[in-house]
């Protein structure tokens, strides 16, 4: 556990170093999406040890290990995302301490989102060599809505009733799994029965819905990166691993982002992927993973 400045403790994982007889290239921090857990990603770790990088992982405040911030225990909640950067800001500045090589900073879906915004707020300290956005949430569907439209009927439902109750219904039973959300995240069976099978050994990890108060907040932070001058201002090295039906996120937004920012590459993935691509079938995930070396190669050469 590390413990954030106001003291709240936040579950994180450093992963085992790579072997003796390969050279360590730098280290990666990696941020899960919302809901999600850092046990989902083990099998990419490995995959990016084996490769000379030391890997760490943390659940965000509220959700996962890291407690709970609404009303129940699956609802996730949060009042504002400045209150995750913050937090992503001063644990890079303690876990960064001391580490060798490349630092590079890696994030999906709402992770995505988060480590994109604490870059353009300029807080990371020490600056990052290289960002990694995998299905960011750079705009939430249904993607044909203008964010002011979206901000306001956040507000609406805001103001109608306890701002931590969850904004959409998943299932009739709080945390159970919808049989229809797979088709969501990914085609490989058996890393989905993967992720189901970390929430029945671990029921701390299970998490559902969002509440009104994190819409409001995501919508709220999505209209900042789109302040013009904003993501123009970023000097690092972007690599966003993308999917262009993607169900959840917005493909739209994320190609507006790529546009903005100066250094980024986009690589979007067609109907073969779905949501998490690097928990994808193994064609998917491994051309993923073959754009995310050729990427770290860059930074940190063999």
């Amino acid at each position: 556990m590390w413990r954030a400045p106001d003291g709240h403790e936040i579950r994180w994982i450093d992963f085992p170093p790579p072997d003796d007889h390969v050279p360590v290239r730098g280290s990666i921090l990696f941020m899960p999406g919302r809901g999600d857990f850092y046990e989902k990603y083990l099998e990419t770790f490995e995959n990016l040890r084996l490769l000379g990088w030391r890997v760490s992982a943390a659940d965000w405040r509220g959700q996962a290990g890291s407690g709970r911030l609404g009303a129940d225990a699956v609802t996730g909640h949060i009042d504002d995302f400045g209150i995750w950067t913050a937090d992503l800001a001063a644990f890079w500045s303690d876990w960064a301490k001391g580490r060798e090589g490349a630092l590079v900073l890696a994030g999906h879906s709402m992770g995505g989102h988060l480590v994109l915004r604490t870059l353009a707020e300029k807080t990371l300290q020490p600056h990052c060599d290289g960002l990694v956005m995998i299905a960011p949430m750079l705009g939430v569907q249904p993607q044909f809505l203008p964010v002011w439209l979206q901000r306001g009927v956040a507000r609406v439902q805001m103001w109608l009733g306890d701002s931590r109750r969850p904004a959409w219904k998943w299932s009739e039973k709080p945390g159970e799994v919808p049989r229809f959300r797979q088709r969501l995240l990914t085609h490989d069976d058996a890393r989905y029965a993967d992720e189901l099978w970390w929430r029945d050994h671990r029921p701390q990890l299970v998490m559902g819905p969002g509440s009104w108060s994190w819409v409001a907040s995501a919508l709220r932070s999505i209209s900042l990166l789109n302040r013009p001058g904003m993501l123009e201002a970023v000097a690092t090295p972007v690599l966003i691993l993308a999917v262009k039906g993607d169900k959840l996120v917005s493909p739209r937004a994320i190609r507006r982002a790529a546009r903005r920012l100066p250094h980024a590459r986009l690589v979007e993935f067609g109907p073969e992927a779905a949501h998490e691509i690097l928990r994808e079938a193994d064609p998917v995930r491994n051309r993923a993973l073959a754009q995310l070396d050729d990427f770290l190669n860059r930074l940190a050469p063999v």
